[in-house]
């Protein structure tokens, strides 16, 4: 298997001044000197230009259900072998994986494959697609990118599960090569962004607007809900209107629970009772299909038919119970359709989370 490339040459980029450049990939526009890192950690000046210090290495692979990313409307049922690397682009102070996402140290990063080894496993392992997750892989793109590339050559789908938070050229050429993403919209306030992300809420938006208007990629967005934070009912509102009005009512949201971590300890967890009065906000807003994620709400995890309202595929967990589609997709009682990408029939891998360790074959 080809060894990792440390000091992968990246695009996005250009020189400041005679001492620094500039990292174009993000909003965040790192200006470095030779040397250092930007604020991802795996971006870095050497020899005078953006290189990309993670090619080719991960923090470790596993084969999970789509429906983890989450993905409620993406080939349900099937599996998908998922990884991530390290660092990230943002600085969220309740990071739920934040043993790899903000590590800085390269020992994370225990299980090398390149590319095509991915794809090649993937295949072999059955997987439907390939997920870029755990951190974000948009400070992996190029990675991420030639990963895609090689899946699809094998008939193999490319997930992104992302915050969104990309500049504009390379949003158009890392969506370019996606199927389908779930977008982390953490909340619908600049305040928030700034003081628990140390990002910024318009740039996510942009991409979300995007990827509706000009691309066909698939993708949902997450919302997790932190008590005090980000779970009033007003911005709740707010974000769900103007989810209807930008993006349509079909695309899914998720409302998932906030557990203590990382810096923010001293919060409690998110109570049920919270996630469903989020999901019930947004469909009395117009959204057609909202979710609670992170706990076990067989009712409030399941798709429902916005023509009938009958029960169209239940899910407790991860695992598929009842399918009433039609194998194009269409409600087998009214004949409305569902919007997603479905195959005649659901996948069958359920809730297992099986880890995969590359240097196995």
């Amino acid at each position: 298997m080809p060894a990792p490339i440390t000091d992968y040459p990246t695009k996005y980029w250009h020189r400041v001044d005679e001492t620094r450049v500039q990292c174009d990939l993000c909003p965040r526009e790192c200006k470095i000197k030779e040397g250092q890192q930007g604020l991802c950690f795996v971006r870095a000046c050497h020899d005078g230009k953006i290189v990309l210090t993670t090619y080719g290495r991960s923090s470790g692979f596993c084969i999970d259900p789509i429906e983890k990313k989450p993905l409620n409307h993406y080939l349900p049922g099937t599996p998908v072998l998922s990884f991530g690397t390290a660092g990230c682009n943002l600085s969220c102070r309740f990071c739920q994986n934040w043993d790899m996402s903000k590590s800085r140290e390269m020992d994370t990063l225990a299980d090398a494959a390149m590319p095509a080894d991915i794809a090649a496993r993937a295949s072999r392992l059955g997987c439907r697609s390939v997920a870029f997750t755990y951190n974000d892989p948009v400070i992996f793109m190029e990675y991420a990118v030639d990963t895609a590339i090689a899946c699809h050559e094998l008939g193999i789908k490319a997930v992104a599960v992302t915050a969104g938070y990309i500049s504009p050229e390379p949003r158009v050429e890392f969506y370019k090569h996606m199927d389908a993403a779930n977008v982390d919209l953490k909340s619908f306030s600049e305040k928030f962004y700034h003081k628990l992300t140390g990002a910024h809420l318009q740039p996510v938006l942009d991409t979300l607007v995007y990827l509706k208007e000009q691309t066909r990629v698939w993708f949902e967005l997450t919302n997790l809900l932190i008590p005090g934070e980000n779970d009033s009912d007003e911005e709740l509102n707010q974000m769900t209107r103007w989810v209807v009005e930008n993006l349509g009512p079909d695309v899914p949201m998720h409302f998932s629970a906030f557990h203590p971590d990382w810096k923010m300890l001293d919060h409690p967890p998110t109570p049920p009772e919270t996630l469903t009065r989020a999901r019930e906000i947004a469909l009395s807003n117009g959204v057609h299909y909202a979710y609670t994620g992170n706990v076990h709400d067989a009712s409030g995890g399941s798709t429902y038919c916005t023509g009938c309202g009958k029960l169209l595929i239940e899910r407790d967990w991860y695992e598929l119970g009842e399918w009433h589609l039609t194998a194009d997709g269409h409600c087998e009682y009214c004949g409305t359709a569902c919007p997603g990408v479905f195959e005649e029939t659901p996948g069958s891998w359920g809730a297992k989370r099986v880890p995969v360790r590359m240097g196995d074959w």
